[in-house]
């Protein structure tokens, strides 16, 4: 799974469909008490998972 901000989603689904040759599937992140996860590519905020 990668979670990711909203600027780099497209990214992650191109990694993720590279990587498993299946369609990727994404889930919007909802909003949680405490620390935000943090895009990996970036340190904004996560928006999204995107997995398989």
């Amino acid at each position: 799974m990668i979670y990711c901000c909203k600027e780099h989603v497209e990214l992650a689904l191109d990694i993720i469909v590279d990587e498993e040759e299946t369609a990727p599937i994404l889930e919007k992140l909802e909003a949680e008490n405490g620390l935000p996860t943090p895009c990996k590519y970036c340190n904004n905020p996560a928006e999204y998972i995107v997995g398989n």
